[in-house]
């Protein structure tokens, strides 16, 4: 049955829509919010899904670029594989709803955002994040909704709930919150070097806007909502557990603080086969096979008791360290000889290496999406090889977790790298993943401000990452221990993962991922405390003593730069019919030209003398030849009227014969010849564009006159004539 309902989100009507479309689903909402329009379904398998021990869920946000009237460009007109921002939005939608599906649910749901109309004053992310929950909370699948999100802005000192574009351009914070009625599930955020107290008061903001979303998506369940569906229960069995954990605890307790990753495995591994083979020599192999799943869940399941009681009763670490305590430290640069930058981070056996490389302005990365971004000159890529956690598995891309990463750690540096006007490079970034044990995204912060600085990009200052994690009393939501610096035992089993990235003065970037129904004000507020600890003594006890401040000079295997300022109607003449001219140019010198809209010109080239040889072309193309102007020009022909002069830039002008000299002459060649350099100044150009020229004035002048029209060719567009010199 269609229903309608509607609310006020940041002062703009939210309208949500049920029971219009999409009848075979398990739940459909269609979000307006102005003009954006976001369709959301949920659906659910009847029976769970076989050979998994997790939750299958997938989110697909998906970007029709019907949305803002686009026309897709591949070869086939329509859409491919999702766009990288498309990814990371179906993350965001993915992480606040995950921990709030029953623990031993196991059927597959899926989760598609379809985006059918955006106005770029209203997010269509966010219309995602709140469609999933309505869609999931009316649904008749096991869900314990709702869950809302907004996003925060920081405009002239002020917080902003989902701020407009005009807004976003001003903005120095880009987060993005999630959260229930009670608490906050998710952070996400790009800042401008923003502190701890505002950020932390920009999540309240947006949570409290978050609660009055969520009891508006509450009366919708309450009116549409359908009964929740019966599931089979895949919790681990009681009584294979009870008996693992009486017989094995102790020893699994101390096997699994093994400081190495690769003996704590061992560990592992060997207790697994030792009590398979308790059940096999007690019920018999058949009995043992029944149980096979049971027993792993059960092992699985014990293990993370023990690491959790370690942590929350003890307050010790599987590896030893205290709970504050940082693993060992080390790093170094310049490791690779002919890339422009380059550095290895490593936290104890995690390691990163993280490589720069400068390009041009065309190599620029082009996007093609919903939002007004049509390309960015800064790209932050990561890859995690399955050798990095010792696994034997082939290459396939990069998958969603790669993407995100690189994500992260790309808002990370934004905020450092200097502005086009002061660097006028494209810079890319790649993290390769050597060894992972936690924390390779942050590891990956670190490396690549160092990999930059070694590069010699004036970055503003240097940005560390640290994670910090949680453990909590399920009976007591009080009763927590906070660890700094997790490593992926400690991630894996436990239930928060809060990734800061920042400089001395600030936050640049945040992630959370939660496994439990959310965060309280004052964990956060003391995660913030936490890693900005951390992060102050990765920058100035590790990372500063290595490289302190930005190289002062750019690889020698980098592209330099030349620039300069042509005429916007001179931009044709460089470029040529069908790029004859610029294509001459560069086959002539070697170098790469970028020309902008402006007039600006970027020339780049690894040899500084074809360099200057091309700006010299691309100047005296752009010679804007004016009445009055004086130049030094060579002969190129002569006639019975008169002698035609080249004076640079392609540019050839007449010298009348009545205008060689200023006695009657006769004879042209009696007084220059091809080849010849001669002073000539510009008295007409005519409404066709033809030049004229005289000599009759200048033929007279010292060699030191010569000389200073002969430099004039060396000035660049802007630059005085010489009779104007002269008369200095």
């Amino acid at each position: 049955m269609y229903k309608k309902f509607e609310t006020e989100l940041a002062g703009r009507p939210l309208v949500v829509e049920t029971g219009k479309v999409a009848e075979l689903t398990n739940g459909n909402a269609i979000i307006h919010y102005g003009d954006t329009v976001v369709m959301v379904n949920v659906t659910a398998s009847k029976e769970p899904k076989e050979g998994v021990d997790f939750f299958p869920l997938s989110v697909d946000y998906e970007e029709k670029l019907y949305a803002v009237g686009k026309i897709p460009g591949s070869f086939q007109k329509r859409e491919g594989k999702p766009a990288d921002k498309a990814i990371l939005t179906s993350r965001a939608i993915d992480r606040p709803i995950r921990p709030l599906f029953p623990k031993d649910f196991r059927n597959d749901v899926c989760v598609v955002a379809t985006v059918l109309s955006v106005e770029q004053d209203n997010s269509p992310e966010v219309c995602a994040m709140i469609g999933a929950s309505v869609a999931l909370s009316i649904s008749d699948i096991p869900f314990a909704g709702p869950t809302a999100a907004v996003s925060v802005g920081y405009v002239d000192n002020q917080i902003v709930i989902n701020p407009t574009v005009a807004q976003r351009e001003k903005s120095r914070l880009r987060l993005t919150v999630a959260g229930t009625l009670e608490k906050v599930t998710m952070i996400e955020a790009g800042a401008d070097e923003i502190p701890n107290d505002t950020m932390l008061d920009a999540i309240k903001a947006g949570h409290e806007e978050i609660k009055k979303l969520c009891a508006f998506i509450k009366g919708i369940e309450e009116e549409v909502g359908k009964p929740k569906f019966e599931y089979v229960s895949f919790a681990t069995n009681p009584e294979v557990f009870a008996e693992i954990e009486t017989n094995f605890k102790e020893r699994m307790y101390n096997d699994v603080q093994a400081q190495d990753k690769e003996v704590r495995d061992a560990n592992m591994e060997a207790l697994a086969t030792d009590i398979q083979n308790y059940f096999v020599e007690k019920y018999g192999e058949e009995e043992t096979e029944n149980k096979s799943a049971d027993i792993a869940a059960s092992i699985h399941d014990l293990e993370k008791q023990c690491v959790r009681e370690m942590i929350l009763k003890e307050h010790k670490r599987p590896d030893g360290r205290k709970i504050d305590e940082i693993r060992p430290l080390s790093c170094e640069v310049g490791v690779l000889p002919r890339v422009h930058g380059s550095a290895i981070f490593t936290r104890g056996q995690t390691q990163v290496l993280s490589v720069v490389t400068l390009g041009t302005k065309s190599e620029e990365q082009e996007l093609d999406g919903l939002d007004e971004e049509e390309s960015k000159r800064y790209m932050h890529q990561y890859n995690f090889p399955s050798y990095s956690v010792g696994e034997a598995r082939p290459s396939r891309g990069p998958g969603r977790r790669e993407i995100g990463h690189g994500a992260l750690a790309e808002k990370a540096l934004v905020p450092v790298i200097p502005s086009e006007d002061e660097f006028p490079y494209t810079i890319r970034v790649v993290s390769e993943v050597l060894s992972s044990n936690g924390s390779t995204s942050q590891a990956s912060i670190c490396g690549s401000t160092l990999a930059l600085m070694d590069a010699g990009v004036p970055i503003k200052r240097p940005v560390a990452g640290i994670s910090t994690g949680l453990v909590t009393n399920p009976e007591n939501p009080d009763d927590y221990v906070m660890l700094t610096d997790i490593q992926g035992l400690e991630d894996f089993f436990g239930d928060m993962d809060f990734k800061v990235g920042g400089t001395e003065k600030g936050i640049t970037a945040i992630q959370v991922d939660i496994k439990v129904d959310g965060l309280s004000y004052k964990i956060i507020e003391e995660a913030f405390a936490r890693t900005r600890k951390a992060r102050q003594y990765i920058l100035d006890d590790i990372m500063k003593p290595v490289i302190s401040e930005p190289r002062e000079e750019i690889s020698k295997y980098a592209p330099h730069i030349i620039t300069t300022q042509i005429k916007v109607e001179k931009i044709k003449d460089v470029i040529g019919k069908g790029g004859e001219t610029i294509n001459k140019i560069i086959d002539e010198t070697g170098v790469k030209i970028d020309i902008e809209e402006d007039g600006q010109v970027f020339i780049y080239s690894t040899d500084a003398e074809m360099g200057e040889k091309a700006l010299d072309i691309i100047e005296n193309i752009a010679r804007v030849v004016e009445v009055g102007q004086i130049y030094y020009g060579t002969v190129t022909r002569t006639t019975s009227f008169g002698a035609f002069v080249d004076i640079g830039g392609g540019k050839e002008g007449l010298v009348h014969i009545s205008k060689i000299a200023k006695e009657h002459i006769k004879n042209v060649a009696d007084y220059v010849n091809v080849g010849d350099k001669v002073p000539v100044k510009v008295i007409e150009i005519d409404d066709q564009g033809r030049i004229n020229l005289t000599m009759k004035d200048l033929v007279e002048n010292n060699s030191e006159e010569e000389n200073k029209s002969e430099s004039s060719l060396e000035e660049n567009t802007e630059t005085s004539s010489i009779e104007e010199k002269m008369e200095e």
